[in-house]
């Protein structure tokens, strides 16, 4: 999945702040990158609220965005050099400098970049892509990855080397060993196997169908 740089030129004001989460909103649907909406959303409206409090309404911008290995970059360039982002505590009763401790509480890590014309405040978000422009995994995923090499593992009990990386074919027939041990489980606490298995397959469509629905909102909302 290509995942290409973009920016976009704006003028710093409050109106502009939900055109921009809109924006940002339908490029994470279409990277495939939905989970990150919310964060990615939050740092855009506090990066250019910064702008709009520290550099003044009505001040020339331009957003960027692009990914960096494994992590969702987010860029907000301004041509004042001075006007510096400044952090306190989210729960102190002062506002100057909650919304970049709200970007500090939900990024991987942020900065800002000094060049001779402007001032780039930045923040990155990890994305759970196994590189740029593979696919993000989604948290069910994440778990059963770790299932083949328990089953390796166990299959070795006397110790011996460490596993071996598996093969595709290998992985596909440790799995199917790890579903009939639940269905043997499930047996055995008076659960009948056909009708778990109905039930997992239910709610894997629902799932996906979920997931599937996500884009569609979030092209909807734009």
């Amino acid at each position: 999945m290509p995942r290409k740089p973009w920016d976009i030129d704006f003028t710093a004001e409050p109106a502009e702040v939900a055109a921009l989460r809109r924006i940002m909103r339908l490029h994470l649907g279409v990277w495939g990158l939905h989970h990150l909406v919310d964060e990615a959303q939050l740092c855009v409206s506090e990066l250019v609220s910064n702008v709009i409090t520290h550099v003044g309404s009505g001040t020339p911008a331009t957003l960027a965005v692009s990914l960096e290995n494994k992590h969702l970059r987010i860029e907000v360039h301004d041509p004042d050099t001075r006007a510096l982002p400044t952090l306190r505590d989210a729960d102190t009763d002062a506002e100057e400098g909650r919304g970049m401790a709200l970007v500090d509480a939900v990024t991987d890590r942020w900065g800002v970049l000094l060049c001779p014309d402007r001032k780039i405040t930045w923040c990155e978000l990890a994305t759970r892509l196994d590189k740029a422009d593979g696919h993000a995994q989604a948290s069910s995923v994440m778990r059963a990855e770790t299932l083949p090499a328990h089953y390796a593992v166990a299959e070795r009990p006397h110790g011996g080397a460490g596993v071996s990386r598996l093969t595709s074919t290998v992985r596909e027939e440790t799995v199917i060993a790890a579903i009939t041990d639940f269905l043997h489980w499930f047996r055995a606490h008076g659960r009948d196997a056909d009708d778990m298995l109905d039930r997992a397959q239910m709610r894997f469509e629902v799932e996906t169908a979920a997931h599937a629905g996500c884009y569609e909102a979030s092209a909807s909302d734009c």
